[in-house]
């Protein structure tokens, strides 16, 4: 609204205003925008959700010194959704595609979350939605991102083609070519597409999930998530940087980089209520909002395979708790204390701190890998 306002509209009369069309300038906008946000309306929306008795519930075969965290006002992830959206609103240009398929995304987990969180405070226990309609719920949003990517490519602002991390001439297509020529099976050459695009995003949605477990940790590793994922959105719709790094030219993309922007600022600023001790949880509202929008923006980059490392944490999480689950089922035998391996450093005698700050360290190690892989190919 306001690059609509003081770029396309007033930059005729006061020829200062062209600065708005910068897309760096306009990120760092959205940025603080969204930090300030989220420090002014935090302690509002905390005392609200106290007003309301929304607290959160522990289960009780988790670590002990978790019950006493029990009633900490939760749903605070709709401060994170609010200091995202409200600064993209006003700092992108409203007119890219791409801008409000980040949107949609994700204000579409959000509600999710907001059910399922709903559902946990009403029901005054630690259960939500069934696990197999959460999941149904988070697949169909995912694939409206998946089809809508499908009709981009009509146009040729989007291409199906991966690129993989270390190979630069190594670009696969999730496109069954036999079927891309028959009319009428024309849509059906694009399943596998769109069904890799879902297990993306649903999967980095639930990543993010599962890591939010103790006091800042989620949110801290958000933080530098997201300021990877700006920089590789700033030079996959970059043109000079893109054809160094030889990335796909998709100048488009290069105005999701205020949404990156946005989650970044809005991170940091509920990281400031969310840190050790926390006064908030972001809930599922806030954790599988923020990764569905990190999956989304990754697919749209096509940066899908760099995901694990620029989330190395949340795949770490992930995988913990899927292997947990596996040998558990198989052999009646668990390879952790407990699963998310957060838990299981808990167990072992962590503080909550060092787990916190030192899954952080990792984090960022991933992140800035995640960045060097763009030269090492």
């Amino acid at each position: 609204m306001l690059y609509w306002l003081l770029y396309q509209r007033l930059f005729v009369h006061f020829s200062p205003f062209r600065i708005f069309r910068y897309v760096t300038f306009r990120t760092a906008f959205a940025s603080l925008t969204a930090l300030f946000m989220g420090l002014i309306i935090g302690p509002a929306i905390i005392q609200r959700l106290r007003e309301f008795q929304i607290g959160q519930y522990i289960r009780e075969e988790g670590p002990k010194a978790h019950q006493k965290k029990a009633g900490t006002p939760t749903m605070g992830g709709v401060l994170i959704v609010v200091a995202i959206i409200v600064p993209t609103l006003l700092w992108a240009d409203l007119s890219n595609i791409y801008i409000w398929l980040a949107i949609f995304s994700t204000v579409a987990f959000a509600a999710i979350g907001f059910a399922d969180d709903y559902l946990k405070v009403k029901n005054k226990r630690n259960l939500g939605l069934t696990a197999r309609m959460k999941l149904l719920l988070q697949f169909l949003a995912a694939a409206v991102v998946g089809l809508v990517l499908v009709t981009l490519t009509a146009t040729k602002q989007y291409s199906t083609h991966l690129m993989v991390p270390f190979f630069r001439t190594v670009r696969p297509d999730l496109v069954i070519e036999s079927l891309r020529h028959y009319p009428h099976l024309w849509f059906l050459a694009f399943t596998p597409f769109v069904l890799f695009v879902m297990l993306v995003v649903v999967g980095s949605s639930n990543a993010v999930n599962l890591t939010d477990g103790l006091d800042g940790l989620a949110i801290g590793c958000t933080v530098i998530a997201t300021g990877a994922l700006t920089m590789l959105t700033y030079v996959s719709g970059h043109a000079v940087f893109s054809e160094y790094l030889e990335l796909q030219k998709m100048p488009q993309v290069a105005e999701l980089t205020v949404f990156c922007g946005a989650m970044v600022g809005s991170s940091i600023g509920f990281l400031w209520y969310n840190a050790h001790p926390a006064e908030i949880f972001m809930g599922d509202v806030g954790s599988l909002a923020l990764g569905g929008a990190i999956g989304t923006v990754a697919v749209i980059i096509k940066q899908e395979l760099l995901l694990p490392f620029v989330g190395g944490i949340f795949v770490i999480e992930a995988l913990s708790v899927i292997l947990q689950v596996g040998s558990y089922k198989l052999r009646k035998k668990r390879i952790f204390k407990m699963a998310p391996i957060h838990h299981h450093f808990e167990l072992a005698g962590w503080s909550e701190s060092k787990i916190i700050i030192r899954f952080w360290i990792l984090a960022l190690i991933f992140a800035l890998f995640a960045l060097t892989t763009l030269k090492l190919r």
